[in-house]
């Protein structure tokens, strides 16, 4: 574990390198290891590059900070920029420049100052009463709990922010879907050997009793919500969120009416058996005696059809998989031996076999398995009621598939009744592909 962990910090440390080409040249340092710590009476001149898993400042840094780590802790003084990545950041000393970091918890301590900027991403922010930014703030969070003092605005993309200290500029809170407002975001938890304890906050924007924003408010949410009007000198102003198409759809499926969801879950209904019967007819055309054969068998064998079911469904992922290996390691292997030509074909060859067997398998589970046991299912039943009709080439299919449909839609038995129709139809066709190949080695060997 500790010499996965070293190579990923690593690696992280000289992507940092790599990226840092483009800076104007200067000197630096770094280390490496499981735990690096610059001790309180010691001072660093230049800019200081760190992999590690645990990482701790006391003392002076002159330039710049880079660092890669599980947990990061500064207690000291960065007298440039701090470009960390950890799952968590403690900053309890100085940042002269701006701070920029990424992971899951973040906490700036009651005797933090970051002279600039600060800028992230990750699960949750917390700046204890005390700290100060001289800067801006631009986060994208989980939530945010601001208890310092912020000199410039706030820009933050979040579920959760509970103001409680001061925005000396503008702050825009984009918020989003208020559906959950007021519910505690839950216990966030990263790991055994987390440092930071998380606060559990509610969905929605909060404010505390010393919270004042000095400049404007605007916050992005799809409803109202309750802030003070005193809380920003400015003004406060609630702007619509924009959404995709898809997040759209959602909303207008979350907020449906009992009537609404039956009449969607009528259409669906209707619209799966138009679907299935359609091409059902199709499939007869061009191979008549296929989907025959496929329920015949399911019929005969439905224990051996739903394990070689489960059989062809993990075959599917193991080929995908043998593909991509073949690609990767043809186009390599033709690209050292500077046959390009040949590398590219490896891969297009490989890029269009992925596209190929995914389609086949999507067609096979989408239509053609369901259609089988569709048909099986209404010819066993026409049977019993009129046999007649149930060698009609149109009324076992429509009435399977419609049974079909019907369970379909029923929450967790449709779910259920998916994945035994697809096994069931899996394991069929596996089967006849045996039996196709057997009689070809017999009428071969005779």
């Amino acid at each position: 574990m500790h010499r996965t962990t070293r190579i990923l910090f690593s690696a992280m440390l000289l992507t940092l390198l790599t990226l840092s080409i483009a800076l104007p040249v200067r000197a630096f340092e770094e280390r490496t290891g499981d735990t690096i710590t610059i001790a309180a009476d010691e001072i660093l001149e230049d800019d200081l590059y760190v992999a590690a898993e645990t990482v701790i400042v006391d003392g002076t840094i002159k330039g710049d900070l880079i660092i890669g780590a599980q947990t990061i802790i500064i207690n000291g003084t960065v007298e440039g920029d701090l470009l960390a990545g950890a799952r968590d950041i403690t900053i309890n000393g100085t940042i002269q420049d701006d701070a920029r970091i990424f992971g899951a918890a973040f906490l700036i301590g009651e005797k933090a100052v970051i002279g600039d900027d600060l800028i992230g991403a990750g699960g949750s922010l917390e700046t204890e009463p005390g700290s100060k930014i001289g800067g801006d703030l631009l986060m994208g969070n989980g939530q945010n709990l601001l208890a310092g003092d912020l000199a410039g605005n706030a820009k933050l993309g979040t579920g959760a922010i509970e103001l409680r200290g001061s925005i000396g500029g503008d702050a825009v809170f984009a918020l989003g879907n208020m559906k959950n407002e007021g519910q505690q975001m839950g216990p966030m938890v990263f790991g055994p050997e987390q440092t930071i304890t998380i606060p559990n906050l509610a969905v929605g924007l909060k404010f505390g009793p010393d919270a004042k924003i000095d400049g404007k408010l605007e916050y992005v949410a799809d409803r109202d919500l309750d802030v003070p009007t005193s809380i920003a000198s400015g003004g406060i102003t609630r702007t619509e969120p924009i959404y995709s198409e898809d997040e759209l759809r959602e909303i207008r499926r979350a907020n449906r009416t009992p009537v609404e969801s039956a009449l969607d879950a009528s259409i669906d209904v209707v619209r799966t058996i138009a679907t299935l019967i359609i091409v059902g007819l199709f499939l007869g055309w061009l191979f008549p005696s296929l989907l025959g054969k496929l329920s015949a068998t399911i019929q005969q064998k439905p224990l051996p059809s739903l394990g070689w079911g489960v059989v062809t469904y993990a075959t599917f992922f193991f080929s995908l998989l043998v593909i991509i290996f073949v690609m990767v390691l043809g186009g390599v292997i033709f690209g050292l031996l500077t046959l390009g030509g040949l590398s590219g074909a490896v891969v297009v060859s490989g890029l269009l076999a992925l596209f190929g067997v995914s389609v086949g398998f999507v067609l096979l589970t989408v239509f053609v398995t369901k259609i089988a046991v569709s048909l099986l299912g209404g010819k066993l039943i026409l049977e019993k009621i009129n046999p007649r009709l149930a060698e009609n080439k149109f009324w076992p299919l429509a009435l399977g598939v419609t049974l079909y449909a019907i369970l379909q839609a029923i929450p967790v038995l449709g779910i259920l009744t998916e994945i035994v129709v697809v096994l069931l139809g899996l394991g069929a066709l596996w089967l006849l592909i045996a039996e196709w190949r057997k009689n070809r080695q017999i009428i071969a060997a005779a």
